[in-house]
């Protein structure tokens, strides 16, 4: 068995919550510029520069990409192998109320959702798994509200044919329009129960944006970019070609009366960094 203490869990947040935030993902960066080089409409053409040069200066500055820097989402893979020395959920807790303050990074969580109040370094969400190994795998999502509010749900009878699947998730991303900040990358979460499909879809934007493993899976996530992109709402929802920049579905068994479907949609700037201890 392999000890890992709590604090070395703290400080690995606190160092993600400055890289998710000052630095853009590579497969994010990568998408954004095939946007750019095939966008065809000069003012959404401008706007991916735009994007593009704010994670340039992000990155060289060591300054948060976005205003909203999110409510901080843990995923934590614990090898079956390792033994935490102290309390896992304090330290990640602790790990990026200190991260945030470190880099100045703005804290905009209110530890009571009905009466709000000021807000604090107030606990983020922490979902953990048991893999096989010694070792443990932290990744940080940095989830910014604008992108979050435009999340939906919907239980499916089981009869439902993939086309209305489609229509929904199409209609999902279509009644975002340009308030969470496009060119989105779409999360899909099918499957399982109620909340397993949403933190699927959530799950599913830590997917590097690329061709997915299953054909199935391909075809799906292929004909729903291709449809999401005819919408033209484009970048920052002032037209254009480039409306997602990927869809990406996950999948699960369910139950033989259900069929529920997510969608999570992420902004541009889509925030997320890992670490293995």
């Amino acid at each position: 068995m392999r000890r890992i203490s709590a604090i070395k869990i703290k400080e690995a947040v606190a160092e993600l919550a400055g890289r998710a935030n000052f630095f853009l993902r590579k497969d994010v960066i990568i998408a954004l510029r095939k946007a750019y080089a095939a966008e065809k409409n000069k003012r959404a053409k401008a706007i991916l520069k735009a994007i593009l040069d704010n994670a340039a200066y992000a990155k060289k500055e060591k300054l948060a990409i976005c205003q909203d820097t999110g409510m901080g989402i843990v995923f934590a893979q614990i090898g079956q192998e390792v033994i935490i020395r102290g309390n896992l959920k304090a330290a990640i807790n602790k790990g990026l109320a200190c991260g945030y303050k470190r880099y100045s990074l703005r804290n905009s969580i209110v530890k009571d959702p009905l009466a709000r109040g000021k807000s604090g370094f107030s606990p983020c969400i922490t979902h953990t798994e048991i893999v096989k190994g010694n070792k443990i795998k932290l990744t940080l999502l940095a989830k910014g509200f604008g992108c979050e509010n435009k999340s939906q749900l919907r239980m499916f009878k089981p009869t439902a044919k993939a086309e209305e699947i489609k229509e929904f998730i199409i209609e999902a991303v279509k009644s975002a329009g340009p308030d969470a900040c496009p060119p989105y990358v779409v999360g899909v979460g099918i499957g399982g129960t109620a909340d397993y499909a949403a933190l699927l879809a959530k799950q599913s934007l830590l997917r590097k944006i690329q061709t997915g493993p299953r054909q199935t899976a391909n075809r799906f996530e292929k004909d729903l970019l291709m449809r999401i992109n005819k919408l033209n709402i484009g970048p920052m929802g002032l037209g254009g070609s480039n409306t997602a920049l990927a869809v990406h579905v996950q999948t699960y068994p369910t139950h033989i009366a259900g069929l529920p479907v997510a969608v999570n949609i992420s902004c541009h700037a889509l925030r997320s960094a890992s670490v293995v201890l």
